[in-house]
């Protein structure tokens, strides 16, 4: 898999990935990728989440047990720009689901943080790999996301694919994969 992916939902694998690039840049300690993770989401919400990275064959390992339902990731080292993610319960499945290539869980509401942004990505298209002329290429700064609502939900806000990305518009609009972007500072 290319080292770009769309808004960090990648890293699932491409954390599994960036084991080939860790012997290049030194491998993160434990503590380094803990803290990578914790910048994902306010202080309040990382201080108690499951902190877990990627092993080589993209199983996740856990590195501190969390107790608030919040799952955090730390950077991907192979991306270009920072990306730790952190998600509720909800929105761990419907990553798992988009990883997949599967329909999301219905009727479960998730949310995610990326308080330090995430790396670029299409707009229209959930698995494109990199920018082309039609795909909708958008730069992402620090934002929330709320996936697996309703699609009535999604109706509220712009479905652009050119979006401003300064405030609240929905990513691969009309996908199974749709998903609120709101943009925080």
């Amino acid at each position: 898999m290319n080292a770009t992916y769309p808004v960090a939902l990648l890293t699932l694998a491409l954390l599994a990935a960036a084991g080939s690039n860790a012997a290049e840049k030194g491998t993160p300690s434990d503590q380094e990728l803990i803290a990578s993770a914790m910048r994902a989401a306010p202080p309040g919400v990382a201080k108690d989440a499951t902190i877990v990275a990627m092993d080589a064959h993209g199983k996740p390992r856990t590195l501190r047990q969390g107790k608030n339902g919040f799952t955090c990731m730390p950077d991907n080292p192979a991306t270009p720009g920072p990306d730790p993610m952190c998600m509720d319960k909800n929105a761990w499945e419907w990553v798992s689901a988009y990883m997949a290539h599967k329909p999301p869980p219905a009727g479960k509401v998730g949310l995610m943080y990326m308080l330090e942004g995430g790396t670029d990505a299409s707009n229209t298209d959930p698995y494109a790999e990199k920018p082309t002329a039609g795909n909708h290429w958008i730069k992402t700064g620090a934002h929330v996301m709320v996936v697996g609502a309703d699609a009535a939900f999604y109706d509220g806000y712009p479905k652009n694919p050119d979006p401003d990305t300064s405030a609240p518009y929905v990513m691969w609009a009309g996908t199974p994969y749709e998903h609120l972007m709101a943009p925080v500072k």
